[in-house]
């Protein structure tokens, strides 16, 4: 049975990761700091190894790695006001974490890291119809700068010492075990409780949001299948308005909660761009699978599990 270490395991993507891997044989073990709580379901803690700990801890992360085929590095500082407050952890945790994991990689002999980096390096460039990977790039934050850092870091291993890795561009990932920082969640969460849906700004910017079962998928063909040091975006190429987003929350769960539209705090300014729409072509190519999931589909699926989340905090 291959072991496979997940860092940032108990987070949300990591969490549904952890869960595909067992269910498919691997052994797993994960690290993680634990500050946002612990989404990994009961029955999964007791297949796994869960390490609370950091992967800045060098020592910890180079005895973790022992004996593992592959590493999911997930770790990070995560959470758009966390960041703001928060820019030299959250660039700490990337690089030092990214160093660490990489020096463990090589002298281990593992077979490949599949690094999660994020859509936000593409920065207010992302601006033509469905970006690709070849786009000249924008990242203005510290996470997404440290995430871009990574990318070319990863792939500087790779020509120097031959380390195969996987960069993985995320593009607002939703599903269940999400909490309510993120926009899908917390729009279900003031459409639930009849409370004001607050959209920032005039709510025309746009995104891409793609179904968690979707991207784990497509992590689980580009880690078996992709060779070399590769960065790849996972985009379900659906653009929809945050505005038109609320409207479709606030519909679906039979809503008396109104739309409100409030001025976006000042230090989100870099996190918000205009318009977002990923190109998921490579990925096809490379292993014939793009995500598929609609989206009123992949909210359709979330109605009852935030209604009974909700219902059992009030």
């Amino acid at each position: 049975m291959d072991k496979i270490l997940v860092t940032g395991g108990a987070g949300f993507i990591g969490s549904h990761l952890v869960k595909r891997l067992v269910s498919d044989g691997y052994e797993v073990v994960v690290l993680d700091k634990l500050l946002r709580g612990n989404k990994l379901e009961k029955d999964i803690l007791n297949q796994i190894e869960l390490v609370h700990g950091d992967v800045r801890d060098r020592d910890l992360v180079h005895r973790l790695v022992k004996g593992c085929r592959y590493v999911y590095h997930f770790a990070a500082v995560l959470g758009v006001d966390i960041v703001a407050d928060n820019p030299v952890e959250t660039m700490e945790t990337e690089v030092i974490g990214m160093k660490h994991i990489g020096d463990a990689a090589i002298l281990n002999g593992i077979e490949k890291v599949i690094y999660a980096s994020t859509s936000g390096v593409y920065g207010h460039s992302a601006i033509e119809k469905s970006v690709t990977e070849t786009i000249q790039i924008d990242p203005r934050t510290s996470y997404a700068i440290a995430k871009r850092y990574n990318e070319i870091y990863l792939a500087a291993l790779g020509e120097e010492k031959g380390l195969q890795s996987i960069s993985l561009r995320f593009f607002n990932v939703y599903g269940t075990a999400q909490d309510t920082r993120m926009v899908i969640p917390r729009f279900f969460h003031q459409a639930l409780m009849g409370k004001p849906i607050t959209v920032f700004g005039n709510g025309e910017q746009t995104r891409d949001f793609t179904y968690i079962d979707d991207t784990i998928t497509a992590c689980y063909h580009l880690a078996n299948q992709v060779k070399g040091a590769e960065i790849f975006n996972i985009a379900n190429e659906q653009e929809i308005t945050i505005k038109d987003l609320a409207f479709a929350i606030k519909e679906i769960t039979n809503s008396s909660s109104e739309i409100q539209f409030i001025e976006a705090p000042k230090k989100r300014y870099d996190f918000e761009v205009e318009r977002r729409i990923g190109s998921s072509a490579k990925l096809k190519a490379a292993v014939d699978y793009q995500p598929s999931t609609q989206l009123k589909e992949g909210l359709g699926k979330l109605v009852a599990y935030y209604e009974e989340e909700f219902s059992a905090k009030v």
